[in-house]
């Protein structure tokens, strides 16, 4: 499982005598076959001319060392500085290959940014399991069971009363079955306080009918209230595996409605001369200059540019990186855009890879929100 000091490794990666090659591969084999998976992969490094030793090395480890139990991914190979690193992920990747001075790590700041640390309560009316996830993978879980809720029976008794009697008891039955369904909702909100306290989740998704999972979210602390990020209908006794699964698809629609949200957020605070900027010009300055909290982009986006090799100042045009004077040290850049990636996640800010978005793109297709 990647982390962050594994991302932090690749960003200090930097060969000018050797190529960095980064594959990143949808490796779902219930969608499509290894051996398929593994000529889509041939086919994308062929294209792309990574050197041979490099896809021989990738391609021994497809064939010898990949598990294929993960639907996800990513390698980085540089033969000339000896090195090789494989991140299989419980999220895939779209199939993509780069080839360059430095890691391409935008779909893993992506993976780390929009999968890590989230929560899963499944409830009913007798109890609750409770479910850790980092990256969409299970990390710990737990359960709890309450009193059974007993129906009381109708009538029963003595015949004295006739009607009367038994609409009573039957009133007696229903009232006793919401207290013993309300306690133990009651009991599971405290249970889910334990469970989570302590643990990073920044998101909280919420399983079971829409009466038990509206009741348990009103006996929530306001704290984790706060987190809850979204609803959905399941079975107590699913399988972890369908937790699983249909909370990665909130969690997707979760971070697609944040994703618009920063767009939204980023375009008004530019728009009334915050601090914010869009466009790639302002976007590699604000980032030279150490400024952006939050960058944003659109999935893909790629743009040549410029690097001054000792002030590292990032520009669209050659003079435009040279604040300093000393033009000979001014370095063309294939892709600008993974430079601006790297150098925000080295000074502590924020990627964010947005997978559509028309105001965005008419933006410019990249932006960021600003510290200062």
């Amino acid at each position: 499982m990647i982390s962050q000091e594994d991302l932090q490794e690749l960003l200090a990666l930097e060969s000018e005598s050797a190529p960095v090659v980064s594959l990143y591969l949808d490796t779902n084999t219930a969608q499509t076959s290894s051996e398929t998976i593994k000529r889509q992969a041939r086919a994308m490094l062929k294209e792309a001319e990574c050197p041979d030793e490099d896809v021989e090395a990738i391609e021994n480890y497809l064939d010898l060392a990949y598990h294929w139990d993960k639907p996800g991914l990513a390698v980085f190979s540089c033969a000339g500085e000896d090195y090789f690193r494989s991140f299989p992920a419980a999220v895939s990747f779209r199939n993509r290959v780069r080839v360059g001075t430095r890691p391409h790590v935008k779909p893993l700041a992506h993976l780390l940014d929009h999968y890590a640390h989230y929560g899963v309560a499944v409830v009913d009316r007798v109890g609750a399991r409770y479910f850790e996830y980092h990256l969409g993978e299970l990390q710990d879980s737990a359960g709890t069971m309450g009193e059974d809720v007993r129906k009381l029976k109708r009538g029963g008794g003595s015949a004295r009363g006739g009607a009367a009697g038994s609409g009573q008891r039957g009133g007696q039955g229903a009232r006793h079955e919401a207290e013993v369904a309300q306690r133990n909702l009651r009991d599971a909100a405290e249970v889910a306080e334990q469970f989570f306290n302590g643990k990073p989740i920044r998101r909280l998704f919420i399983g079971g009918t829409t009466e038990n999972v509206a009741q348990f979210r009103e006996l929530l602390s306001k704290r984790m209230q706060s987190r809850i990020a979204g609803t959905f209908a399941i079975d107590m006794t699913a399988g972890e595996h369908e937790v699983r699964e249909q909370s990665l698809e909130l969690l997707q629609e979760a971070n697609q409605r944040r994703e618009q949200e920063l767009v939204d957020q980023l375009i008004t605070t530019a728009a009334k001369g915050g601090n914010a900027v869009t466009g790639l010009a302002d976007t590699l300055r604000t980032v030279s200059e150490g400024r952006v909290q939050t960058l944003i982009l659109s999935d893909g986006y790629r743009a040549p540019g410029y690097r001054h090799q000792v002030s590292h100042f990032l520009a669209v045009h050659a003079n435009e990186a040279v604040p300093f004077g000393d033009e000979e040290q001014v370095q063309s850049v294939d892709d600008i855009v993974e430079e601006a990636v790297s150098r925000t996640i080295e000074q502590g800010g924020h990627v964010e890879i947005v997978s559509s978005s028309e105001k965005l793109d008419r933006a410019g297709r990249i932006g960021a929100l600003l510290r200062y």
